[in-house]
């Protein structure tokens, strides 16, 4: 799926009114530092939420919208594993990794008995 977007000549703004909300939500957070935690956080949800709308107003955030929605088909289309599958291939990979573990063990043990053998 191929999104064709061209940028507009408000894009830049769009972005500089996007980082002046986000940084009036930083400092009014300090600001406001007094105030009821739920109150300012309240207020940074309402600011992120109007910069992401404004974010999403321009080609790169059509953009990403695009790829967030493309995203969520493909996802769709995934054939996920039953319980059972899930727990047999757990199995396998348990019942492997006990078996290097004690195949490096033992390799490990003889490496060390050799050194031993030579150094004394």
């Amino acid at each position: 799926m191929s999104v064709e977007t061209t940028a507009s000549r408000f894009d830049s703004v769009k972005w500089v009114v996007v980082a002046v909300l986000v940084a009036t939500a930083v400092v009014g957070n300090s600001y406001f530092a007094d105030q009821s935690l739920l109150y300012r956080v309240l207020g940074i949800l309402v600011l992120a939420a109007v910069a992401g709308l404004v974010a999403l107003q321009t080609a790169k955030g059509a953009s990403l919208w695009a790829l967030i929605k493309g995203s969520r088909t493909e996802i769709r289309k995934v054939v996920w594993p039953t319980r059972q599958e899930t727990v047999q291939t757990t199995m396998i990979v348990v019942a492997f990794v006990v078996v290097v573990a004690i195949i490096l063990w033992g390799l490990d043990s003889l490496l060390g008995w050799l050194v031993s053998l030579a150094i004394g």
